[in-house]
């Protein structure tokens, strides 16, 4: 069972409509509590970073996440939850995040349009080219971005997709049970799908295990 995190700035319907899609067990959740319950969890979100992490705090998320992931219960951030897995980002002031991935979110120097919005491709990092979260997922596969700041990773190790937008930033990490996705899987089409399955599997083999 997935828990999808509801601290009021998430797109969730959708994100519950492609799990139940792919026939993926989910709940939605305002209740710190039960994400103990859950085998894996999503953080969605849409908006600013600082006010997002003010609703996890004020609902009490912030540390219960940081505490289920630490037991290696599977967490998927998507757009502006993968922004609040970092350590800290400048959007409107200096904000700090969870801390469960190493570097900050910065906002796109470019003289091309921000927000980057619309279809954009993905390249596989090398060193998950093998891995089961990229399983048929190719380099150059297109995704649905909507965003104006991305994410830095002070570890190359973290990168799982990087994506040009007159720069290279980074579109996705995983650093072992830690994974967020700066596009929305659930606006993606089959790549999307095939990402979200990806990640259900390695709930259920965390379920399996006895995690």
């Amino acid at each position: 069972m997935i828990a999808i995190i509801d601290y009021g700035a998430g797109n969730l319907r959708n994100v519950k409509h492609a799990l139940d899609l792919l026939e993926l067990k989910s709940f939605i959740t305002d209740n710190p509590d039960d994400l103990s319950e859950a085998k894996g969890m999503i953080l969605p979100g849409v908006g600013a970073f600082g006010h997002a992490m003010e609703r996890l705090q004020e609902k009490g998320f912030d540390q219960k996440i940081i505490n289920e992931t630490a037991t290696g219960k599977p967490l998927l951030g998507i757009c502006l939850g993968m922004q609040l897995l970092f350590d800290k980002s400048y959007e409107h002031g200096e904000h700090d995040g969870l801390g469960l991935i190493s570097g900050e979110i910065v906002r796109f120097e470019t003289d091309l349009k921000v927000p980057h919005m619309g279809w954009n491709q993905l390249v596989v990092s090398e060193y998950y080219k093998d891995h089961s979260i990229t399983q048929g997922i190719q380099n150059d596969n297109y995704v649905y971005f909507v965003h104006s700041y991305f994410a830095k990773a002070d570890d190359e190790q973290d990168v799982l997709f990087s994506t040009d937008y007159g720069q290279r930033f980074t579109s996705a990490v995983m650093k072992e049970n830690v994974m967020g996705m700066q596009f929305h899987p659930e606006k993606s089409s089959k790549v999307g799908m095939q990402l979200l399955k990806n990640f259900g599997e390695m709930v259920t083999r965390e379920d399996i295990s006895g995690n």
